[in-house]
């Protein structure tokens, strides 16, 4: 799933940066495609570290770290009335909620 959205994020930046909310300014559109790439190489880490429990725990204990500071990013943009009301409506409950699964797939993997 996180490759997917990674790809989206890389391949498809306008509609997938319409579709959180936000506009599609050049900018905006650079710093989406580093989130993409981003993705993409912590599901490619995640993938790769399938067969090894210590590495998969630490690869689920990574996504779930920047998961998190998503979450927080979206959460002081709110706070802060930077106009992102729409994508933290979206973005928070979401990283949360992948914050929430990376931790307890981590715990489940001890």
């Amino acid at each position: 799933m996180r490759i997917a959205i990674g790809a989206a994020a890389l391949l498809a930046t306008g509609p997938a940066l319409r579709g959180l909310g936000f506009g599609a300014r050049a900018e905006t559109k650079a710093l989406a495609r580093m989130a993409g790439a981003r993705d993409v190489a912590l599901g490619a880490l995640t993938l790769a570290a399938a067969d090894h429990r210590d590495r998969l725990r630490l690869a689920s204990l990574a996504c779930a770290a920047v998961d998190a500071a998503d979450a927080a990013s979206f959460a002081a943009g709110l706070a802060r009335r930077e106009g992102i009301d729409r994508a933290a409506a979206l973005g928070v409950p979401s990283a949360a909620a992948a914050t929430g699964a990376g931790l307890w797939i981590a715990s489940r993997l001890r």
